[in-house]
């Protein structure tokens, strides 16, 4: 359903999140070993969380990555699969077929139609911070 890069992320932002609750910033290399990603590909994903205003971004050797709290609530699912995967979520084919639409829908446009718009609630009232205290709980885990 999302990119690799979008689990990557969604996985990445919620680990900053639960150790900014503890007023602490995180390094790259600990944000990759503990989402199982490789450490490029985390560092393209940081920067494009950065970019977009959803993580805190400070170089240098006591640098690395952090939100606040307001932000972790702030921020919702949503937010962070569109600036990695867009919208596309909202607007692919169930099969992947490149044409479909009210006028020439696949076999399963309907029943599909009523999952993404299921998911897009789910992702626009989802706040980071809930997913983080979760987490930080031990009620969820980020990896297997």
């Amino acid at each position: 359903m999302f990119s690799k890069a979008c689990e990557y992320g969604i996985r990445a932002i919620i680990h900053i999140a639960v150790l900014s609750q503890d007023e602490k910033r995180v390094g790259l290399k600990e944000i990759a070993k503990e989402i199982g990603s490789p450490e490029a590909f985390t560092a393209k994903i940081l920067q494009i969380l950065s970019k977009n205003d959803l993580v805190e971004s400070t170089k240098g050797p006591t640098g690395g990555f952090e939100m606040s709290v307001q932000q972790m609530k702030k921020i919702k699912l949503s937010d962070v699969v569109f600036a990695i995967d867009g919208d596309s979520i909202y607007k692919g084919c169930g099969l992947g077929m490149k044409e479909c639409s009210e006028k020439h829908p696949c076999p399963v446009h309907e029943k599909f139609k009523t999952i993404r718009n299921e998911l897009k609630k789910m992702l626009e009232n989802t706040s980071i911070y809930n997913l983080a205290i979760d987490q930080k709980n031990g009620l969820t885990f980020l990896k297997r």
